[in-house]
């Protein structure tokens, strides 16, 4: 779970409990989400990367950073 990539689907901010959409055994589940810094907002759609998880349903996240070369 830590370290995959998702999208979000429900606003994830301070105060807010929020929805990602994470890839797993092969289909798309939907965890709920918080930001890993409690002062960030990610709306829909924003791509998101797991830095911590909770069962069974909880996940921490980042906004997505892709590498550059």
């Amino acid at each position: 779970m830590i370290g995959s990539r998702g999208r979000v689907t429900g606003t994830i901010g301070p105060g807010l409990i929020g929805e990602v959409l994470l890839n797993v055994r092969g289909g798309t589940e939907a965890f709920y989400a918080y930001p890993a810094d409690p002062e960030e907002t990610f709306t829909s759609g924003t791509q998101v990367l797991v830095v911590d998880f909770e069962p069974p349903r909880t996940v921490y996240v980042e906004r997505w950073q892709p590498l550059s070369r």
